[in-house]
């Protein structure tokens, strides 16, 4: 079996912990590791070599913030796999990020101080910029590019012997407030992360409904609170080693406080065992971890609407054909 995984370019945090976990599971497959950096993805691939020594695990260079990079990418993929059976979708980017302490404070004295903490609702707030393609940088990166590459790819994900499976990495923090089908770039706003998020629990619904007839399944999983390069850019080091006795203890409170990258990789590995046929294309897949430390899944409802998910898909396949004019020499 052929596994693609798209991490960030660091090839760090639960991408990193998934390429493990998955060989730990089954040792067979062929494990493709996509990140912006070549030099850090061979790597990565030297790390899980030297715990799993007769492993199967490539290479390929992809910037998803950069469709030129994605075409690239999905032709070589092309050339070099028949078909891929899982597509785990990981990279994101989440630029300049601020903690609202008013917004904290608030909380506090309302009473949902817990409920933030668990889905950051309201605490984080990015810069973001535009990219080289003229798109907003964290929509590109975070949906656009995983997108584009999953259509690029879909000569080798739908038909098969056996079904398909594309694995995104949402997160708790995607919030229908957050996103509007007339901004859905977020160009307006200051949570992009979360709405890139949101837009990607929309994007998957709706590939369910257009391919599962194909044999290709989508699904949406939260790794949790994960302490990883991105969490640790929210705030200075040192603080952050002052707060993680308070976090350890949050977590018998709030079980998704997974804090490691191997526990935030629980729902990515325990779909890779289901059979997609009898998963609830409406329900994302949350990482939790006990106060005690047990790992488990647990599956809850999205708050999406298929009639807005329908709509932005085709906003998509518009934006699609308009930013790909100018790479028709990248194209089959």
């Amino acid at each position: 079996r052929a596994g693609l995984s798209l991490t960030p370019s660091r090839c760090s945090g639960v991408g990193l912990a998934l390429c493990q976990r998955l060989l730990e599971e089954d040792g067979r497959i062929h494990l493709c590791i996509a990140c912006r950096n070549e030099q850090k993805s061979e790597a990565t691939r030297d790390l899980i070599l030297a715990s799993h020594p007769s492993a199967q695990v490539s290479t390929v260079e992809v910037d998803l913030g950069n469709l030129a990079s994605v075409l690239r990418a999905a032709r070589e993929l092309r050339c070099r796999f028949q078909r891929l059976d899982f597509v785990y979708l990981n990279a994101g980017i989440m630029p300049n990020p601020h903690v609202n302490f008013k917004a904290l404070w608030h909380g506090l004295l309302t009473g949902k101080l817990l409920h933030m903490l668990t889905t950051a609702e309201g605490i984080m707030t990015q810069t973001d910029r535009l990219n080289g393609d003229g798109l907003q940088e964290v929509f590109a990166t975070n949906l656009f590019g995983h997108f584009v590459l999953v259509r690029q790819l879909q000569a080798l994900l739908c038909g098969n012997e056996k079904p398909s499976r594309l694995i995104w990495t949402s997160s708790s923090n995607a919030r229908e407030s957050a996103f509007s089908l007339s901004d859905y770039q977020h160009a307006k706003g200051q949570e992009s992360y979360s709405s890139s998020k949101y837009a990607t629990d929309l994007t998957s619904v709706v590939l369910n409904r257009k391919f599962n007839g194909q044999g290709l399944y989508s699904s949406v999983v939260c790794p949790g609170l994960v302490m990883s390069n991105m969490t640790y850019r929210i705030l200075p080091i040192f603080l952050w080693k002052l707060l993680m006795p308070i976090m350890w203890l949050i977590r018998f409170f709030a079980k998704t406080y997974t804090l490691t990258p191997y526990n935030g990789a629980e729902a990515h590995v325990w779909l890779f065992k289901q059979k997609p046929e009898y998963l609830d294309s409406l329900v994302k897949y949350h990482s939790c971890t006990s106060g005690l430390g047990r790992c488990y899944v647990e599956p809850r409802k999205m708050d999406v609407d298929e009639d807005t998910a329908e709509k932005f898909y085709q906003k998509l396949l518009e934006l699609e054909e308009q930013t790909l004019e100018k790479y028709r020499d990248l194209l089959d």
